[in-house]
């Protein structure tokens, strides 16, 4: 999908409900020469099929970098691929090595906030650090076409979830304040082509909640983070859940930490006795073992079959039936 003259999107469709509609993989660079790559998908065949066919039957340029907006799985997954298979050279947010243990390879390159992406042809993406989503969350800025890319900051068709509450508030309105801004290529979701009202919505959605809290707070005696998310989102699809609590209670340490709400200390369970711990390891990587085993199967497989329709049947025929004319 052309979204700019310099700009292109491979949408994937996708069913899971934090990732309402598509996750987008983004080619950013002029016609004919290297292209940066903005985030990559989850390491599955699914985004590599649509990336890897968008690239054959599209694109008229390499890869030259491939980059994310932050270290979450679900955008990260393919840095190895993108430098196995494409050639690319990988740029990570500066600090995200540790974050990214096992996803990158030994070599890459770091960005930080004010670090510019020269592409050629005039093609110039700003780098712009907006934590708050997670801590490394980056969002990439093409000013003279008018393009941000926001990863997870902003969806295209939902709100978000938020790790550090304050930095995220004072993330949307940075961009609120960039020039020349037109549209908005979210992470997960439909291109958003009204920018400034939909990152102006995102900023009283935040405010919204908080007088939802703080009513919620008001006269009915202490309250945990999940009895207030029940209250706030009576119809929520219950597999979401979890991710508006997590919002709830960013919302409860920013009033904490403004003196607005007194805290009573919960009573943390024990922790796992050791061999417990070790036990639940093994588990959890005997499982991963057998999870990669069945997709190398799987893969075997799909190759053999494609190999049996170059060869003739000989399974099923000692000797196979002979025409001639009469």
């Amino acid at each position: 999908m052309q979204i700019s003259e310099s700009v292109r999107a491979v949408m994937v469709p996708d069913e899971n409900p934090m990732h309402p509609d598509f996750t987008s993989i983004y080619l950013v660079g002029p016609t004919g020469g290297q292209s940066l790559t903005i985030d990559s998908g989850e390491a599955i065949e699914r985004y590599q099929w649509f990336l890897r066919g968008y690239l054959a039957a599209t694109e008229k340029a390499e890869i030259g970098i491939a980059t994310i907006t932050h270290h979450h799985y679900d955008h990260s997954g393919n840095l190895k691929w993108a430098q196995k298979q494409l050639g690319a050279e990988i740029a990570i947010p500066a600090g995200g090595r540790s974050l990214l243990k096992g996803r990158i390879p030994a070599k890459v390159d770091t960005l930080a906030d004010g670090d510019e992406i020269n592409l050629g042809a005039g093609v110039r993406v700003q780098v712009i650090a907006t934590p708050g989503h997670s801590i490394d969350s980056m969002c990439f800025y093409l000013e003279n076409e008018g393009v941000l890319f926001t990863g997870d900051t902003l969806l295209g068709s939902s709100t978000t979830t938020v790790w550090d509450l304050g930095l995220y508030r004072k993330s949307l309105e940075r961009l609120l304040e960039l020039p020349n801004l037109k549209v908005i290529c979210p992470g997960h979701g439909k291109i958003v082509n009204d920018p400034r009202e939909r990152l102006q919505m995102y900023v009283d959605h935040r405010n919204m909640r908080e007088r939802q809290i703080v009513e919620a707070l008001t006269g009915g005696g202490p309250q945990s983070s999940w009895d207030l998310m029940l209250q706030i989102y009576p119809d929520l699809d219950k597999r979401l859940r979890r991710a508006a609590e997590n919002n709830v209670r960013s919302h409860l340490v920013q009033l904490a930490d403004e003196g607005r709400i007194a805290v009573q200390e919960g009573k943390p369970r024990r922790p796992q006795s050791r061999a417990r711990v070790e036990r639940d390891v093994e588990h959890a990587r005997q499982r991963d073992l057998v999870i990669k085993q069945a997709k190398r199967l799987e893969t075997t497989q799909r190759r053999e079959a494609l190999r049996a329709q170059e060869n003739p049947p000989s399974e099923q025929w000692l000797q196979p039936p002979l025409y001639e004319l009469t």
